[in-house]
């Protein structure tokens, strides 16, 4: 298998780990302050980051790298998490699912910038369809109008294009999971305190276990974990290219939703479902040079 299809399998595979997100976020936020939802997943992360880097006894970036690394940090660890618990507190999970719909968009545009790809116009046509079909879907199930919390996520997606970009460049060089490893411990040093004046002052014990189990998916799945699938596969397909594995994003998050809660999964659902897949496949043929 060639490297292109090999990463817009392991491009699929991270969307399917980030899936959950934002209803993992939606559950946590009455037991959490944003911050500390956006920044504790972190600094979790963080920690095994530093421990998986030593273990292998990773060589460390240079000057170079470490400044773009610091920008993929300013993306994913820090805009689009707090960027996105904050938006949970005031529009449903759903609702943001429309929004970052048009993510890929903006993962593509940052990588004509950051990685001088040039994606052909059949691409941009079929991205921007793809994005208008997810938009149109989730509007058709009922989930709102403009809210001044899109305003947030419309943050959020710059901030994750941009820093899905870049990994995925760096990606090249240092390796998929190194970089995701590396943002998180440059991090470290500005988000513990932080993160510590947001905790919640009553024991974690006290906690419903399945709101410890979220916020162990955001801090291990969608924070540390999912980026290893996800910038390799950025690495190998290009980043325009597998940025379009994300329209299936409010699909997996639906699908994972109807088998963990028993949510009904309609005949609409499914027909809208099958015209992401099929311009995902389409677009997958247009040229990017």
């Amino acid at each position: 298998m060639s490297n292109e299809p090999k990463g817009m399998i392991l491009g699929f595979l991270g969307v399917v780990a980030f899936g959950l997100t934002l209803p993992a976020t939606k559950f946590v936020v009455p037991y959490f302050d944003p911050i500390f939802i956006g920044l504790g997943r972190a600094v979790i992360a963080s920690a095994v980051a530093a421990f998986i880097l030593i273990a292998t006894k990773q060589s460390k970036p240079n000057r170079h790298q470490l400044m773009q690394l610091s920008v993929v940090a300013l993306g994913v660890v820090l805009g689009f998490p707090i960027l996105t618990a904050w938006a949970m507190e005031t529009v449903p999970a759903s609702h943001g699912g429309v929004v970052l719909g048009v993510l890929p968009l903006a993962t593509a545009a940052s990588a004509v910038i950051v990685s001088k790809e040039k994606p052909s116009v059949g691409f941009w046509i079929f991205s921007l369809i793809g994005s208008i079909v997810v938009v149109t879907y989730s509007l058709l199930q009922g989930f709102g109008s403009f809210q001044l919390g899109d305003l947030l996520l419309i943050g959020a997606i710059l901030s994750a294009g941009l820093g899905y970009a870049l990994g995925g460049k760096l990606s090249r060089e240092l390796g998929g999971w190194q970089v995701i490893c590396w943002a998180l411990v440059i991090s470290f040093p500005f988000i513990i305190f932080p993160a510590w004046m947001k905790a919640p002052e009553e024991d974690f014990s006290n906690l419903p276990l399945n709101v410890l189990l979220s916020f162990l998916y955001l801090a291990l799945v969608s924070q540390l974990f999912g980026f290893f699938l996800w910038n390799k596969g950025l690495a190998l397909g290009g980043i325009a290219r597998v940025s379009q594995t994300q329209l299936m994003q409010p699909f997996v998050t639906l699908l994972a939703s109807a088998f963990l809660i028993n949510e009904t999964v309609n005949l609409q659902t499914i027909i809208f479902a099958v015209l992401v897949v099929t311009i995902v496949a389409i677009g997958k043929k247009m040229p990017v040079h």
